[in-house]
């Protein structure tokens, strides 16, 4: 089977799986278990079918990132955006790709799939970054601030709905996202360029960052 035969049958597998689901064959825990184990092996797939000769993946790392947008109403499941990494003895390749509700996953122009790389002769550094969750902690603000004006008609639910807002407001500025983000020769183009590694408790990323920074020491 070629590379190519190997991408459109994980695209035929996932968009049967997605009907499946939308039919009510199968539940959604097995739905979703199911659409992370093939969509994984459709992105390594994409992603070899690049691959030089005798080249080939040495480590990979994927995470999947949700985000709502500001005109999207909170009823409605937010995009999710798949980032997977992908380290060579060469090059760091990342795929990115957004997945959305009831669509099937196909790693295309459809699902707004885009690959770029760096060298690993190209990597300087790597950095650590931090942001505060803040969204998280206005979050918390507001279920707070509502639970305080409510608070006669509340009643028990008041006291647990301060708890809940207190424990995001905490969460949120004590516990900030973490990430790691390559500095590379000459700089990324622009913002969305730049490759960040996120998921950072996960075995996978602290793998791809061991073995990227030992090449990294090979080649400076």
């Amino acid at each position: 089977m070629t590379p190519t035969d190997k991408v459109e049958e994980l695209r035929e597998e996932l968009r049967n799986i997605t009907v499946a689901y939308g039919r009510g064959d199968i539940p959604k825990k097995k739905f979703e278990r199911l659409q992370v184990e093939k969509s994984v092996d459709l992105y390594r797939a994409i992603v070899g079918a690049q691959l030089e000769e005798k080249e080939e993946i040495l480590a990979e790392h994927h995470v999947v990132r949700a985000h709502m947008k500001l005109n999207e109403s909170v009823l409605k499941e937010p995009e999710q955006a798949a980032i997977s990494l992908f380290l060579t003895g060469r090059r760091l390749l990342r795929l990115r790709s957004v997945i959305e509700a009831g669509q099937a996953v196909r790693g295309d122009t459809s699902d707004r799939t885009v690959i770029d790389e760096v060298q690993i002769r190209d990597v300087i550094n790597t950095r650590l970054k931090r942001e505060l969750r803040l969204g998280e902690a206005i979050t918390g603000a507001v279920i707070c601030i509502i639970a305080f004006l409510f608070r006669s008609w509340l009643l028990v639910t008041g006291t647990l709905l301060v708890i809940l807002g207190a424990m995001g407001i905490l969460h949120g500025l004590l516990m900030p996202t973490k990430w790691i983000e390559l500095d590379i020769h000459g700089g990324f183009s622009s913002e969305d360029d730049i490759i960040r590694v996120y998921g950072l408790r996960k075995k996978s990323a602290r793998k791809l960052l061991k073995m990227l920074r030992e090449r990294m020491a090979r080649s400076s």
